[in-house]
């Protein structure tokens, strides 16, 4: 797997606390693909069953959190007879470098698939130096 110098996966660290989880649930770590052009990098991030009110975007520190929560399918009045779509949270953060226009940042979500534009800065993008005789 090739990393782009402007976008790098946050490793997994332990988190040594000894604060106790305000939630109960399961965290699922969204699975992503990264493309990158000239101007800008995608990162589609597949979250099925998140709706876009559930889903949070943070960027704090050069860190790019992402976040959304999936909720029980099932109404109040129905019961689980069989289930194989397990509810819980997608978590997973990226270390923005400073060539990404983080004011500049778009997001989307569509069918379960998160979609963020991470432009870079006019200081990042190619350009053409015109050269002039004498």
């Amino acid at each position: 797997m090739v990393e782009s110098k402007e976008l790098q996966v946050k490793e997994k660290q332990e988190v040594e606390t000894s604060a106790e989880q305000t939630t109960a649930g399961l965290v699922f770590t969204p699975e992503v693909d990264i493309f990158e052009t000239d101007k800008d990098i995608t990162l589609l991030a597949d979250m099925p069953g998140v709706s876009p009110d559930d889903v949070s975007i943070d960027l704090t520190d050069g860190v790019l959190t992402i976040s959304g929560d999936v909720k029980p399918w099932e109404g109040a009045e129905e019961s689980d007879v069989l289930v194989e779509f397990n509810i819980g949270k997608y978590y997973r953060q990226f270390t923005l470098s400073d060539v990404i226009d983080q004011d500049k940042i778009e997001a989307k979500l569509d069918n379960g698939v998160l979609r963020l534009i991470l432009p870079k800065a006019e200081k990042a993008l190619p350009r053409k130096i015109k050269v002039t005789a004498g």
